[in-house]
């Protein structure tokens, strides 16, 4: 079932013809009334007349901007009416609104396990609109609380697709991909969301972390990591150092040096540059021998 126009006609000149209508009427009945007591028959034309033109006054209704009327006819689709502002269809019609506009939600906090098996606890924040107001009023009981719950199931697949930390530098991961992750977020919610007639709009990841019986023990392994990649880096950097060190004196000729002063040199100057503690000069006034 998809959306289609139902019939509808402005309403202000509606309105002032059923006006103009109703006031006629009403002095074709005040003029068969007068001069005592008129047949019935003369009577009920007019009277008839104002019934109707009253009746038709029930096809008026308003549309908001951004809001669908969505018409039936003894439970029967008619079609949709978007036009803003005040409208008239036919009478016997019933009408239910639809919001169009932007909406948004922030899922709970969901306790899910990522592609690793860690318990982690993850959020998310859905845009959404609606597109189809037949696929939404027809096709589903409650549109709104579909999108709530289909919303957190797709998070929680999403979400044991993908490990917490990358293990490798082409891996995706929960934590640092944020764009990949919000994509797939996204495709997977509308997938879920695509026979309710609702577009979503953006979905993003809220909230991220560990679940708490693991936090502690991740903040370990995360500082260990931390740490090893800054003495990684920093070795990388005393090994230039030290080679570029040997390079001048060597070229400019400052001193000559064999293998085992090269050696008490270079470990003299890896323990300078590596250590995380400030290092004590020793004065050496002798010979190294």
């Amino acid at each position: 079932m998809n959306e289609r126009q139902a019939f509808s006609l402005p309403g202000i000149p509606v309105f002032l013809v059923l006006l103009l209508a109703m006031a006629a009427a009403v002095v074709w009945l005040v003029g068969a009334v007068q001069g005592g007591n008129p047949p019935v028959s003369r009577v009920l034309a007019p009277a008839l007349s104002i019934a109707v033109i009253g009746f038709l006054f029930k096809g008026l209704f308003a549309v908001q901007p951004n809001v669908g009327r969505v018409m039936q006819l003894f439970g029967r689709y008619q079609g949709t009416v978007r036009d803003q502002g005040l409208r008239w269809t036919n009478p016997l019609y019933s009408h239910q609104p639809v919001s169009l506009r932007v909406r948004n939600f922030e899922s709970s906090k969901l306790k899910v396990n990522d592609s690793d098996g860690n318990p982690i606890e993850i959020g998310a924040i859905v845009v959404w609109q609606v597109v189809d107001t037949a696929e939404a009023v027809f096709m589903v009981d409650d549109y709104e609380n579909f999108v709530h719950i289909q919303a957190e199931a797709a998070l929680r697949q999403m979400a044991t697709s993908y490990p917490y930390d990358a293990h490798d530098d082409n891996g995706i991961a929960l934590r640092s991909h944020g764009k990949e992750v919000n994509a797939h977020l996204r495709d997977e919610i509308q997938e879920r969301l695509a026979k309710a007639g609702v577009d979503v709009v953006e979905a993003r990841i809220s909230h991220l972390a560990y679940a708490q019986e693991i936090a502690q023990a991740m903040l370990q392994r995360q500082q260990a990591s931390a740490i090893v990649a800054a003495r990684v880096r920093i070795v990388e950097g005393a090994v230039g150092m030290v080679e570029l060190a040997l390079e001048q004196l060597a070229r400019r000729g400052v001193v000559d040096l064999d293998n085992e002063r090269k050696a008490t040199m270079v470990s003299n100057l890896l323990v300078v540059l590596c250590g995380d503690r400030a290092t004590q000069p020793v004065v050496n006034t002798g010979s190294l021998y």
